[in-house]
C-alpha cells in the first residue's frame, strides 16, 4: 500500500533543491543593483501600481531584487507606501513615511523603528492593501513561488483582498520551469523580472 505521505516528501524535496539552486543562481547575479532597478522601474511602470494607493514594498533581504533605492522616491510618490516586519512569525504592516523612521534589525534588516510600531496610524491590515509586492526564492513563470519554507508571505497573502494584483520580483535566474505546488501555496498574479512581466494564474 502506497504511503499517502510520499507526494508531500516529493514535493518538499524538489521545492529544496530549487530553492539551493535559486539561492545560488542569486547570489551569482552580477549587478544586482542595476538589475534591480530595471525590475523595480517595471513593477512601477505597470497600470496596477497606477490605480493603486496602497502598495506594500518589501525591503530586500541579502540577495533578494533590490528594492530600498527606490522607497525614498516611492513615498514622495502619491501613494501609501506599507513595508512588512516580522513578530513572532507573523508579519505585521507599518506605514512608511521616512526613511528615517526605519533602524536596522536582527539579522541587518531594515526595520520599523519599534517606538513607531504601535503608533494607531501607522499599522495597516492586509485589507488594506491594493498591491503587493512579493519577493521569493523561486519562482516559475505561471506564478509558482516558493519562499524560505517558513510561510510568513502565504499567511499574510491569505488576507489581502482577492482583488488585489499579487506582484513577484525576481532576477530571471530565479525562474524555474515549475515550482511544485501544494493545496496552500498562492500563485502570483504577475512575476515581474529584468526580461518581462510574466502574467500568472493568481489565486483562482
Amino acid at each position: 500500500m502506497q504511503n499517502s505521505s510520499q507526494p508531500v516528501s516529493e514535493t518538499a524535496a524538489r521545492k529544496q533543491e530549487i530553492r539551493q539552486q535559486a539561492h545560488e543562481n542569486r547570489k551569482n547575479q552580477a549587478d544586482k543593483d542595476g538589475v534591480s532597478r530595471v525590475i523595480v522601474e517595471r513593477f512601477m511602470a505597470l497600470p496596477e501600481y497606477a490605480s493603486a494607493t496602497t502598495v506594500m514594498f518589501y525591503i530586500d533581504v541579502r540577495d533578494e531584487v533590490r528594492t530600498r533605492h527606490v522607497l525614498p522616491e516611492a513615498i514622495q510618490g502619491n501613494k501609501r507606501i506599507i513595508i512588512p516586519y516580522c513578530v513572532d512569525g507573523e508579519l505585521e504592516l507599518f506605514h512608511l513615511e521616512s526613511m528615517d523612521e526605519l533602524d536596522v534589525g536582527m539579522y541587518k534588516i531594515l526595520e520599523p523603528k519599534k517606538e513607531l510600531r504601535e503608533v494607531a496610524s501607522k499599522r495597516l491590515q492586509p485589507e488594506d492593501l491594493d498591491l503587493i509586492m512579493v519577493p521569493g526564492v523561486a519562482f516559475d513563470r505561471n506564478g509558482g513561488r516558493t519562499g524560505h519554507g517558513k510561510g510568513y508571505y502565504d499567511k499574510l497573502l491569505e488576507h489581502a483582498r482577492s482583488d488585489t494584483p499579487l506582484v513577484a520580483l525576481a532576477f530571471e535566474c530565479q525562474l524555474f520551469p515549475e515550482i511544485p505546488c501544494e493545496h496552500h501555496d498562492i500563485y502570483m498574479d504577475m512575476v515581474v523580472t529584468e526580461a518581462s512581466v510574466y502574467p500568472g494564474r493568481g489565486r483562482k
